[in-house]
């Protein structure tokens, strides 16, 4: 008869099937990329307005070029990022805690 400490280390030592991670740790949802897009859009558009008018020397300008920017860069890096969620390539899955009574 197999005494209780070594039943319960070979119980422990079995191999446990994996356990798929849940979605929220390997994927983002688009309102998560939409924020990163808006804030991401913000840092770009100021950017692109300084060096614009360090370039031209017209504020007028430069926020004109920062206002027509703003919005085909916003709508190219949504779709970027929701693109490349659906791309496994560099993505690591979160180790699944193991169940313990």
């Amino acid at each position: 008869m197999a005494s209780s400490r070594t039943l319960q280390s070979a119980i422990t030592a079995a191999p446990r099937p994996a356990a798929a991670a849940p979605r929220w740790l390997t994927s983002e949802r688009p309102s998560r990329s939409l924020v990163k897009a808006v804030s991401w859009r913000v840092t770009g558009t100021v950017d692109t307005m300084v060096i614009s008018y360090l370039i031209t020397g017209r504020l007028k300008w430069a926020i004109s070029i920062g206002f027509v920017e703003v919005f085909t860069k916003l709508a190219l890096y949504y779709g970027h990022e929701r693109l490349w969620n659906r791309i496994p390539f560099g993505r690591v899955r979160a180790p699944v805690a193991d169940y313990q009574i």
